[in-house]
């Protein structure tokens, strides 16, 4: 074991040595996703300050970490171009900016120089809900001011190509209400007025999700509210958001937190059974249980903060009473770093002859 840590140390030197003398300045070029192949992203040859017949010579290439060579060179004209469409969304899900680092290498003297490409978002995604429909049973006794979570929609876009605003149709007894939670827009049906299950037993509405392309794009979901008449009192949350913190390696079992609500109705009327709310993905579920009798949740599958480090879901509570009553929250679960990986080491390989006279000085490897 001693003996690896030393040969890692003098590799690590020399890398760093080898690294001091042969990578050049920066070069930073910006792109929209999806450029067709074939594309121009820019001359590289020239912003390397290379004439033409080096890059034939002097081999200059482009490596790519990433494990996809999304661009070459284009020896006739020195360019770099696009080798296959590029979806940000795909390469870089949320974040911003998207950066995307490749390395330009000429030979006769080995030369490394780093290249960033910002891939920019483009609006090509539309608001999309995870179901078109949505039933509520809302008992006509219900009070004014009540209100219902609806499914939020997804869009994968960024910055001003994402979702930005959601809107209800126009109707006598309801109104939207939008609320920000972590950046996160979320839609709630709100009560305006009494029901009255006699005049109108159904209601149907249409919920918008609208995004601030240019175009804009939207969805939508078409909600059904069937009006009832018992059971008056719906689950309440002792709080409308629940957070925890649990380290990728918790053991499976273990519980993270504790969600509770209560019930003013007596009997079946107020039995309160809890829930995944229906949007739930199936990773989530395969990571987390809940108890349906005691809200307490607990850890179901395996953690990894690489692959996931928040996690953001509803809870409903769900009386036992016919209608059946529900009530929502929102929980937040954080996922703490452990020190579970190796570190990686990218090597860009290359031949060149050295001739026996060379000098002391040359680089001849990195």
């Amino acid at each position: 074991m001693g003996n690896t840590f030393y040969l890692r140390r003098n590799v690590y030197c020399c890398f760093f040595i080898l690294a001091w003398n042969t990578i050049e300045a920066q070069i930073r070029y910006t792109i929209p996703e999806e450029l067709r192949e074939g594309s121009v992203v820019g001359n590289i040859a020239k912003d390397l300050g290379l004439d033409l017949s080096e890059v034939v010579d002097r081999k200059l290439r482009i490596a790519s970490g990433s494990g996809k060579q999304y661009f070459s060179v284009s020896v006739a004209q020195g360019e770099l171009i696009v080798n296959e469409k590029i979806d940000r969304e795909s390469l870089c899900g949320q974040s911003v900016p998207c950066l995307l680092p490749l390395e330009a290498v000429v030979e006769n003297p080995l030369q490394l120089h780093r290249i960033e490409i910002e891939i920019q978002d483009i609006n090509d995604n539309t608001p999309n809900f995870s179901s078109n429909e949505r039933t509520l049973n809302i008992p006509e006794s219900i009070n004014p001011g009540a209100k219902f979570l609806l499914d939020s929609a997804d869009d994968p876009d960024v910055g001003s190509n994402a979702l930005q605003s959601y809107n209800l149709d126009r109707n006598k007894y309801f109104v939207l209400n939008v609320k920000t939670q972590d950046g996160i827009k979320i839609p709630e049906l709100v009560l305006d007025k009494p029901l009255d299950r006699e005049k109108q037993a159904i209601h149907k509405l249409i919920l918008t999700a609208v995004d601030g392309g240019n175009p804009a794009r939207s969805g939508t979901c078409e909600i059904t509210i069937v009006v009832l008449d018992n059971n008056d009192n719906a689950p309440q949350f002792e709080k409308s958001f629940y957070e925890a913190t649990v380290d990728e390696n918790e053991q499976i079992g273990n519980n993270i937190l504790k969600v509770s609500a209560v019930d003013l109705d007596e009997g079946l009327n107020g039995e309160v059974e809890y829930f995944f709310a229906e949007k739930t993905s199936d990773a989530l579920k395969a990571a987390f249980d809940i108890n349906s009798k005691t809200g307490v949740i607990s850890v179901k599958g395996l953690l990894d903060y690489e692959q996931a480090n928040l996690h953001k879901f509803d809870v409903l509570a769900k009386d036992k009473g016919t209608p059946q009553m529900e009530g929502h929250c929102s929980v937040k679960i954080k996922i703490s770093d452990v020190n579970d990986n190796d570190p990686d080491i990218v090597i860009t390989s290359l031949s060149s002859p050295v001739p026996e006279n060379a000098a002391n000085t040359p680089v001849i490897a990195r």
